[in-house]
């Protein structure tokens, strides 16, 4: 049988790199598959190459590792194709930033939503455009698992925009959250059985249970005698609304307008605005430390990740089945959120691929929250699809962290001088400043 094919794009982001293959190598069925690397860096090219050579070795693997500075090559007859890219890097991370800023709107994490999350979705989508035309081509049967944010907004351009059908968005969140509250009430995980649905960064807990008994009650009485847990955006948000987030409190909070316009809810619940930044170039020391230990054949210690596309990956090529949770567009899925836009749902995954499960409707207050979020999805697509730079500024109008902090002209200016600063990548019809 010919070994499974599993091409990363964006490979050259090598500490994800390395824990997803860490986590591949752990299943007996893939430590011969071929791993095909492609960045458009050489230099991390080369360091994700040596680290996967590194990482085999020493999980007993026997891959065929190859590195491709064309993409196409890279993806030739794959079976599954990982994208883990990031259009612009730091400086267009920091540019994501440090403009908003200059205007008063702060942002913890900026990748999702807001003005950060709708420019990184716009100098991305130009790329998912070709990769799906290149795929379309050379590897048409492959599975499309993602991982670049904004995971919403891209899976939807992902299956607006192209001809792809097997395409699912991943994220570790919903699995963190559930590990995480198993942990602060001391319960084994494995004993745990959890449902959560939404869509990415702002799904809902609707169900989180032990032996058949509501855990939900035991979380009441500790949030109760803790004050400290009551300073986390997520426990705010859960005791409030009745169901526990499955983001973090960073990123939850720049979804909604409630908490980081107000200097005393960002004391009092201990935002870290920027935090991004400071992330970021961790993520750049790790990499330069990484490729220096392999410079020097130093050890390269690598933990699993428990992600999700490694258990697919098994599961679709052995049969083995197992339950993930994915985003997929709202097919039925959710009876209470728009058609078509980019849901978090379970799925199960077996030798048929990736299957969504049906949820019915979620609790009416979650689904207005993610309604707000959907909506400002739909125009961040709008605008790409229909190459109509006004939907950009109706996106951010619509963002609720943006309409709290900004009138609409400083919105539009906001914009103008987003698109200036990003002009090279996006596309052509979207280059155009529109003042008020």
């Amino acid at each position: 049988m010919t070994p499974t094919k599993i091409a990363f794009i964006g490979a050259g982001s090598v500490v994800f790199t390395q824990g997803l293959l860490a986590d591949l190598f752990a299943f007996p069925e893939l430590k011969d598959a071929h791993i095909a690397l492609h960045d458009i860096d050489p230099e991390r090219l080369a360091t994700a190459e040596g680290a996967a050579r590194r990482i085999a070795e020493e999980r007993g693997a026997a891959p065929r590792v190859s590195a491709h500075a064309e993409r196409r090559a890279a993806l030739a007859d794959a079976d599954f194709v990982i994208n883990i890219i990031q259009v612009g890097m730091r400086e267009s991370t920091r540019t994501d930033f440090d403009l908003p800023a200059r205007y008063g709107i702060r942002q913890t994490i900026g990748d999702t939503l807001g003005v950060g999350g709708i420019f990184r979705a716009l100098r991305t989508f130009p790329v998912l455009r070709s990769l799906a035309e290149d795929i379309a081509e050379v590897c048409p049967d492959a599975w499309l698992l993602n991982y670049t944010n904004p995971m919403a907004m891209n899976v939807q351009y992902l299956t607006q925009a192209t001809g792809l059908t097997r395409v699912v968005g991943l994220c570790h969140s919903v699995y963190w959250t559930m590990h995480d509250l198993a942990e602060l009430l001391r319960v084994p995980f494995e004993e745990i059985d959890y449902q959560a649905a939404g869509v990415n960064h702002q799904s809902w807990v609707l169900r989180f249970e032990r032996g058949g008994t509501d855990l939900y009650p035991r979380l009441d009485a500790l949030i109760a005698g803790d004050p400290q847990l009551r300073r986390r955006v997520r426990v705010d948000m859960y005791r409030r609304l009745g169901y526990y987030p499955t983001e973090t409190s960073e990123h939850s909070a720049e979804y909604v307008p409630w908490y980081l316009h107000h200097d005393s809810e960002v004391e009092r619940l201990r935002l870290p605005v920027g935090a991004y930044l400071g992330i970021v170039d961790e993520n750049v020391s790790i990499y330069e430390s990484t490729r220096d230990a392999l410079a020097a054949g130093g050890p390269l210690p690598v933990e699993g990740t428990m992600e999700y596309a490694p258990q697919i990956i098994h599961s679709v090529t052995t049969g083995t089945p197992r339950t993930v949770y994915g985003n997929v567009p709202n097919h039925g899925l959710i009876d209470n959120l728009p058609a078509g836009g980019t849901v978090e749902v379970p799925c199960l995954v077996d030798a048929l691929g990736v299957q969504p499960t049906r949820v019915g409707a979620l609790p009416a207050q979650c689904a207005a929250l993610n309604r707000s979020y959907l909506s400002m999805n739909d125009l961040v697509v709008r605008a790409a699809l229909q190459d109509d730079p006004r939907s950009i500024r109706q996106a951010a109008m619509a963002d609720p962290a943006t309409a709290a902090a900004l009138p609409v002209e400083g919105i539009w200016d906001l914009c103008d001088e987003m698109v200036r600063a990003h002009a090279d990548l996006l596309q052509p019809g979207l280059r155009a400043t529109l003042g008020h």
